[in-house]
């Protein structure tokens, strides 16, 4: 399904398999690979320094470290073996993937869609084998609400997107009435067949034992791995977490520390202030068009990062997906795949129009207020964020794990090492976005931005403290409340997702710390004079989505 995903188009029809079997045999696969590895591809005698300029090597080392991680989190009870959320993401995506993108006609992709329908029956038996014991009841909670859209996406959202496809709306079809009637058919029936299995798994986990809450925790051990591996961090989980919480406390007071007039001292105030900053209904689209350009022209005129001619268009969430997204790990931006090829990416946005109830109107527009539009959807996502990372991730990545790393999956990225990059540099490119002068930031946008950098040191200390069993879920809840004020229902969520991957929350910070730090050693090294944030930027994007910390070896004297 990731593959789909990436635009490797040979297993459209197929599922994973996650049967006990099945498992057995990746993880006895992913061992004899990384033995192969290391007898054909050993690290060379200059270590990590010797990576700078061998790109096979580099790859090499890559390898092994994705598969240590994979390996680590298949020896675990965390993931597939606990966590039945993993299940119903994968099985809903794996359909999903060939209905979001016309990267070939409907003709084409209708009979990969009846194949991959018909396989969630039998996937989701497998899951109802292979989990046993307790499990964690935010985890089943959040499966079920999964197996519910399920039913919605694969019944009325299914009916709505074949209905949807006609010559104007799927570029790549000759003609649509040219669907035979027997394909239509067979999907229509294997989905049935697909519904009918979500509503026997509902059924299952409704019957689950709630886990003890400690089960939410991955310990320190794999932890470690994950930090080691995955992010290339040799620093010790308490070092970073201690890093962490003085990085969050200073960002905490400098987020208070100019509130006068009129705010008097309440962030608060400054948030209420935040929402009610939005565009009118009539302008809410072009809201999005018109901050993109802005700030690629400042950034372009600048000249702070080559960002190429690669447009977004900012469309409503389709009909057909409106229902389920809420409750699905529904992305406004999913990462282009990288060999499909096409001209422009369409990112969804939340949809509002006059035909919705003024309440509605308003509060779909205080979500999406000019804060939100700017940092996050574009400056974050769409624009010098991921969609510039990304474009070099998959036009000059010296690395091809690097290219595909960070691609968007069913409930994570491809790789778990692409993370600190492609997330590092978002966050690093808003702040950067932040730096422009004359400022391109209103003073609301500016405070948002601000919060944004107490949000990610607090996810960074959860992530931590929860995983080292330090904090409870519900310690982990409070904190998010009472340090980056979120509402308990954000909070929960937060938590939740928190507690599925460990040492992803963290990444965000790390990357961003990381590539903030090596910025001053670079310019450090080279001079004041010398140094150019251009060719900085883009070095450190040749190589696409590898960890932070390993490219800034790479890019120093550090061995």
């Amino acid at each position: 399904m990731t593959a789909t995903f990436t635009g490797v188009h040979e297993h459209d029809h197929r599922l994973p398999d996650w049967s006990r079997s099945g498992c057995d045999a990746d993880l006895a696969e992913m061992r004899s690979l990384h033995a192969r590895l290391a007898v054909e591809h050993p690290l060379p005698v200059g270590g990590l320094a010797a990576l700078r300029t061998d790109a096979v090597a580099l790859d090499a080392e890559l390898a092994r470290a994705n598969l240590d991680v994979r390996m680590a989190e298949s020896e675990s009870a965390h993931f597939r073996d606990q966590n039945p959320a993993l299940w119903t993401g994968e099985a809903i995506f794996g359909c999903v993937s060939l209905m979001i993108r016309p990267f070939a006609s409907i003709e084409e992709r209708l009979p990969a869609l009846r194949a991959r329908l018909a396989a969630i029956p039998a996937f989701l038996a497998d899951m109802r084998s292979v989990i046993h014991g307790p499990v964690p009841a935010l985890w089943t909670q959040r499966a079920l609400r999964e197996c519910v859209a399920a039913q919605l996406l694969f019944g009325d959202g299914l009916t709505q997107w074949l209905t949807s496809h006609d010559r104007s709306a799927d570029r790549h079809s000759v003609n649509a009435n040219s669907m035979a009637p027997s394909d239509i058919a067979g999907v229509y029936a294997a989905a049935a067949e697909a519904r009918s299995a979500f509503t026997a798994s509902a059924a299952w986990l409704e019957a689950c034992i709630d886990a003890d809450a400690a089960s939410l925790s991955c310990g320190e051990p794999l932890l470690t791995t994950l930090l080691r591996r995955g992010h290339f961090c040799e620093e010790a989980p308490r070092s970073l977490l201690a890093r962490a919480e003085e990085h969050l406390a200073t960002s905490a007071d400098d987020l208070l520390r100019d509130l006068g007039d009129p705010f008097d001292g309440s962030w608060a105030a400054v948030q209420a202030a935040i929402v009610a900053d939005h565009p009118a209904v009539g302008e809410y689209y072009g809201t999005f068009a018109r901050r993109w350009r802005e700030i690629r022209e400042a950034v372009v005129s600048h000249d702070m990062v080559t960002w190429p001619e690669w447009p977004i268009r900012y469309v409503p969430i389709p009909l057909w997906a409106r229902a389920v997204s809420p409750a699905l790990y529904w992305l406004f931006y999913r990462s282009p795949a990288p060999f499909d090829r096409y001209e422009v990416h369409d990112y969804v946005v939340t949809p509002i129009d006059q035909s919705m109830s003024s309440e509605v109107q308003q509060a779909r527009l205080e979500a999406c207020n000019h804060s939100t539009i700017t940092l996050n959807h574009v400056a974050h996502h769409g624009g010098v964020g991921h969609h510039v990372q990304n474009w070099h991730a998959i036009y000059r990545s010296s690395s091809r794990i690097g290219t595909v790393a960070a691609v968007d999956a069913a409930s994570r990225i491809g790789m778990f090492l692409g993370g600190s990059m492609a997330e590092g540099w978002a966050c690093y490119a808003t702040l950067l976005v932040g730096e422009l002068n004359p400022p391109l930031l209103t003073d609301l946008e500016s405070r948002s931005e601000q919060h944004s950098s107490v949000r990610m040191a607090a996810r960074a200390v959860v992530d931590l403290r929860l995983h080292l069993g330090d904090w409870s879920f519900d310690q982990c809840v409070q904190f998010y409340e009472s340090t980056v004020g979120m509402t308990r229902t954000v909070a929960t969520a937060e938590t939740t997702k928190n507690s599925m991957f460990p040492g992803t929350a963290l990444m965000y910070w790390l990357g961003t710390d990381g590539i903030l730090t090596l910025r001053a050693q670079c310019r450090a090294q080279q001079g004041e004079q010398a140094f150019a944030l251009k060719a900085f930027h883009d070095e450190l994007l040749s190589r696409g989505a590898i960890p932070v910390p390993l490219v800034a070896r790479l890019m120093t004297r550090e061995s």
